[in-house]
């Protein structure tokens, strides 16, 4: 917007007097003085906003706005038909196909756009004045382009910072004191290492406006770098030569490069000095050593995991008390389903410290225990073994070979123990439920041929005494 010029004073002494009705009303409020000053000024606002605001020109740009809205509702629906047509029909899927969707869904304010810029070149080649169209269009600049974040993105929180990071910048535009906005910001700035002119070694300095641009040039980059960490993540994850251990390790090293690369791009963008950031090198050091120690031993074991091969995605593992399946491994985490359902978050480094069972390792043919006892009446124990050994073949997911083995393993003081042992080939699917059938089809089994299940007897002998007891017992 054009800077208003100078007010000639005898127009403003003649509004001035003009407005004595006001001074009167507010002398005995505010006193003389404040009441003179107040008079001053409304009388200068009047003054401008005549010679600037009720003119002609002014009066053209406003039509010109508003009448840049009929050819935008003519040519919108057509601008959209064309971006349907050449751009969301060709767009691969993802990002870049809402992206053409948006485009085309806000067509006609992208219309009037293009109509209003027309008409500021028409009005500048006739050397007219643009300023309140170049505000107008700045304002809608901005709508369309938090319009397009918030439709392409569809995530509340980059709709949220799209609306505080734009709508503030194109308003200070459309106001003209962008530039001295910014002139304040680059003025207000930090010294981060003096520097030394004995070696040649400039000082460095970072102002508000260099970290403000930073941040935005480090959130669009981040963001780039996360969609280029799926995209790559997605063109692995469907190498079938690749194993799951190796795609989900070069899936976190992605997600720690390209936010790191992401932050360097953006400091070098704004023109960070980073050879400054040497200062700060113990620092970082004492502070990964003490506040972020648990966060980094979690991410060494998660690739250290991950380069060994000991679990992988896809495993089903023990580990504490928490039996399951892998379903991802994360840089701080290994997350777990139960056969219940619930996702279990195991850090990287109980691996390493506490162990874990991998039933799928090497192979995913494993057995099974299922322990069990019979009464010593019972005198032929190796038809009983025979027995249970074709019995357990009988039962769902349980494999004729190996074959299983029904050993009698001890004379207990109660009962004659057995350790049933069968192999199952698909742990995944769960142990607990296939050994349950298995005790089940044993139990019906011994009842059907009567054999008896004991419980522990204990008897009770009195061999001496001092205690001398009645001949006859009271009724």
């Amino acid at each position: 917007m054009q800077e208003p010029p100078e007010i000639d004073a005898p127009d403003v002494t003649a509004t001035q007097d003009f407005l004595n009705p006001v001074y009167d009303a507010l002398e005995p409020l505010l006193g003389p003085e404040q009441a003179e000053t107040f008079t001053h000024m409304l009388a200068a606002m009047l003054v401008w906003g005549r010679d600037n605001l009720l003119t002609w020109n002014i009066a053209l740009q406003f039509g010109l706005l508003m009448g840049a809205l009929v050819p935008a509702i003519m040519f919108g629906p057509r601008l959209k038909e064309l971006t349907e047509e050449q751009l969301c029909k060709r767009a691969p899927y993802g990002i870049l196909k809402r992206a053409a969707t948006s485009l085309a869904k806000i067509a006609t304010p992208i219309a009037l756009f293009i109509w209003i810029s027309v008409f500021i070149t028409v009005l500048g080649a006739v050397e007219q004045k643009t300023g309140l169209m170049e505000a107008g269009r700045s304002l809608l600049s901005a709508w369309i382009l938090v319009r397009l974040v918030t439709l392409t993105i569809q995530s509340p929180f980059w709709s949220k910072v799209a609306f505080y990071t734009v709508w503030p910048v194109m308003a200070l535009d459309a106001f003209g004191v962008l530039d001295n906005v910014m002139v304040q910001l680059q003025a207000i700035s930090l010294t981060i290492s003096p520097g030394d002119p004995a070696q040649s070694i400039p000082a460095a300095s970072i102002s508000i406006l260099d970290v403000i641009r930073a941040a935005i040039i480090f959130a669009l980059f981040f963001w780039l770098a996360n969609t280029a960490s799926n995209f790559i993540t997605g063109r692995i994850n469907k190498v079938d030569e690749l194993n799951p251990s190796l795609k989900a390790m070069f899936a976190k090293i992605l997600d720690l490069v390209l936010p790191i690369i992401a932050l360097l791009l953006a400091l070098q963008f704004v023109g960070f000095n980073l050879a400054s950031l040497a200062i700060f090198g113990g620092a970082v050091g004492l502070g990964i050593g003490l506040g972020l120690q648990r966060i980094i031993s979690n991410f060494a074991a998660g690739i250290t995991l991950l380069a060994d091969k000991s679990i992988k995605p896809g495993d089903v593992i023990e580990v504490g008390e928490t039996f399951g399946w892998i379903t991802a491994m994360n840089t701080r985490y290994v997350a777990v389903r139960t056969r219940d359902g619930t996702e279990h978050l195991v850090p990287n480094d109980m691996f390493m410290n506490e162990g874990v069972v991998n039933w799928s390792h090497a192979d995913k043919v494993v057995r099974i225990h299922a322990p069990f006892g019979i009464s010593y009446a019972q005198r032929d124990v190796r038809h009983v073994q025979e027995k249970i050994e074709a019995l357990v073949t009988t039962i769902d997911r349980v494999l004729t070979v190996p074959k299983p083995r029904c050993n009698l393993v001890e004379f207990g003081d109660s009962s004659v123990n057995f350790d049933l042992r069968f192999w199952i080939s698909d742990p995944s699917n769960g142990v607990s439920n296939v050994r349950s059938d298995v005790m089940m089809a044993v139990w019906d089994w011994l009842h059907e041929q009567e054999i008896e299940i004991p419980f522990p007897q204990r008897d009770l002998h009195l061999k001496s005494g001092s205690l001398i007891l009645p001949e006859e017992m009271p009724g």
